[in-house]
């Protein structure tokens, strides 16, 4: 079913044909997300045996070489490209091989860049190169850990309309006023404006309707105005008692942007590393935090540096094994908010039953960033996706679109469009102004429009419309 749901989506909309530069975590994750949607994928990677990998378990064309190479671009057809995405481990690769590809055609051209110096020109970068887009996973994780810690009691948070609304998940505690009662009923006293969106249950994932009963133990997503989202959550039993510190595992780069974000939030900030050098480093860029040299992955360093104390803690090393253990570790010896960075998915089902509260993964943050470029541009033109995220594993997406003067949409009463089943229109964002709608709401040439539905690969607004 939902195989089918993507291809049937995806054949409204001409596939794009898509060079992608290495074939690491992130060049991987696009090629398998972009090609199941429906596009004309080729991968270059100087790694033969990854893009053996690759090309053996999808249907995507493979070339191995140096992306920087006029010729191997040749080879790839960079004349006739929609699209040119370089994600190599080295930004200035990426930066080099964007250039080279604007200088063989007119492509629109995405760059994966990672290091701080380069982050702060990312403006300066997009407009002298002619980059369509500039990606920094390090720095799209930060962000959301730095919503997440903002509100400790959710499990997730995304952030929409320019920051007017968030989506959220969490899990219905035991006692919660939602627990038993319907959405129909809940929502005569307590939703005001507050959207709730998917429900997961025993692993089944569903968009609750007005008798849907809801139970402790779902996993809710909802829509709101950050203060909303805050009092709904207290009206429901949940929580969210400021963080005032925060313990780091790992000076990457993910760490410094994320310690940077806490402490303009006030929250102080530890950061355990390993590398001497690194620590000296750190020291220097972030005065105003406690830069620890030493082995995070060692239980009598914790111990001694207050782990019992901490009010949230986040692994970000550069192995998934150590994150998973030292999150295992922490709940253990702490009540703390934990936030668990996690980049392969081999062992999905596993992860889910280890229960390593809010898990974040930088290539699936960067691809969701890119896939909703791509269908916008495979688009008719009548509207333009701002936002999208992927959640409950990628079986339900949350989309934001830009809505010009469709006839068929707009200056319609919700109530009298004939909309896809599985799919809700969470909020209308009308000049400014968030609109949680009713079915006598109307979408207007202008607004953003966000959706949330299990009928994932929508291109258009239209594509909500049955």
């Amino acid at each position: 079913m939902f195989r089918n749901q993507v291809q049937e989506i995806a054949v409204k909309a001409a596939a794009l044909k898509i060079i992608i530069v290495g074939a690491g975590k992130v060049g991987s994750t696009l090629a398998e997300q972009l090609s199941k949607e429906g596009n004309d994928i080729t991968i270059i990677d100087s790694n033969r045996n990854k893009v053996q990998d690759l090309t053996n378990r999808l249907d995507i064309m493979g070339i191995v070489g140096n992306g920087a190479s006029f010729s191997k671009l040749d080879d790839a057809g960079i004349q006739e490209a929609d699209l040119f995405i370089a994600v190599t481990r080295s930004d200035e690769l990426n930066l080099l091989c964007c250039t080279i590809a604007k200088r063989s055609s007119d492509v629109a051209s995405i760059a994966r860049v990672r290091s701080p110096e380069y982050s702060a020109e990312i403006a300066f970068l997009r407009e002298r190169l002619g980059l369509a887009m500039v990606i920094n996973p390090d720095l799209e994780l930060a962000r959301e850990a730095s919503r997440i810690l903002y509100l400790p009691s959710a499990l997730e948070v995304n952030s929409f309309a320019r920051g007017q609304a968030e989506l959220i998940k969490l899990r219905i505690p035991e006692g919660s006023a939602l627990d038993g009662q319907s959405l129909a009923d809940f929502g005569k006293n307590h939703l005001g404006n507050v959207v709730l969106g998917a429900v997961e249950r025993h692993g089944d994932v569903m968009i609750p309707r007005g008798d849907t009963i809801m139970s402790a133990g779902d996993t809710l997503t909802f829509v709101a105005s950050p203060r909303g989202a805050r009092s709904f959550m207290k009206s429901v039993g949940v929580e969210n008692k400021p963080i005032r510190n925060c313990m780091i595992v790992g000076g990457g780069r993910a760490a410094y942007y994320l310690a940077s974000q806490l402490l303009n939030m006030g929250i102080e900030v530890k950061i355990i590393e390993k590398d001497l050098d690194r620590c000296n480093e750190l020291t220097e860029l972030l005065p105003e935090a406690v830069i620890i040299h030493g082995d995070g992955t060692d239980e009598d360093l914790l111990l001694e540096e207050q782990l019992r104390g901490t009010e949230a803690f986040v692994p970000l090393t550069g192995m998934d094994e150590e994150n998973i253990m030292l999150t295992l570790h922490a709940r253990k010896e702490t009540r703390a908010k934990v936030v668990t960075k996690i980049n392969r998915t081999t062992f999905d089902a596993v992860v889910e039953d280890l229960d390593l509260g809010s898990v974040l993964s930088p290539r699936y943050l960067t691809s969701d960033a890119i896939i909703a470029y791509v269908r916008a541009k495979r688009a008719s033109g009548t509207s333009n996706i701002e936002t999208l995220y992927h959640l409950f594993d990628n079986r339900v997406e949350a989309l934001e679109f830009r809505v010009d003067d469709d006839k068929r949409i707009t200056n319609i009463p919700l109530r009298d469009l004939q909309m896809q089943p599985n799919t809700l229109v969470c909020f209308i964002n009308h000049k400014g102004h968030l609109i949680f709608p009713s079915g006598d709401d109307m979408i207007h040439a202008g607004d953003t429009v966000m959706i949330i539905t299990t009928n994932v690969g929508y291109t258009e607004i239209c594509d909500i419309l049955a």
